[in-house]
């Protein structure tokens, strides 16, 4: 990996961790950008990623292999929980590890 390569095209393990969920207004149906067909609805107001309440999870979303060559399908139209989440950051790093991958810096920028 290039020093200026973004460390999340070879991890993906945040997509294959945790529960997924955000608001109805952010599917593509209600104006937002989240294509339909790769979330459920689980309440009036919440809808999930597909993959993300499974054990183990995936996102439907996740394309490649966590920890070698990962990426988002949906990167552009992604829900809000993962345009905040950060690189390095506690949850970033237990995801990581999850995975068996290292830790990162915490308040890495690119």
């Amino acid at each position: 990996m290039s020093e200026s390569a973004h460390p999340c095209l070879t991890c993906g393990a945040c997509c294959a961790s945790f529960r997924v969920d955000f608001s109805v207004h952010e599917m593509q149906e209600m104006g937002g950008t989240v294509p339909g067909g790769l979330a459920v609805e689980v309440t009036e107001s919440t809808c999930r990623m597909r993959g993300t309440d499974h054990v183990p999870a995936r996102c439907a979303a996740l394309t490649g292999t966590v920890g070698e060559k990962a990426a988002c399908g949906i990167y552009e139209w992604r829900p809000s929980p993962c345009r905040e989440f950060e690189a390095g950051d506690h949850a970033c790093n237990k995801a990581r590890t999850r995975h068996g991958l290292p830790p990162l810096a915490e308040g890495l920028v690119f």
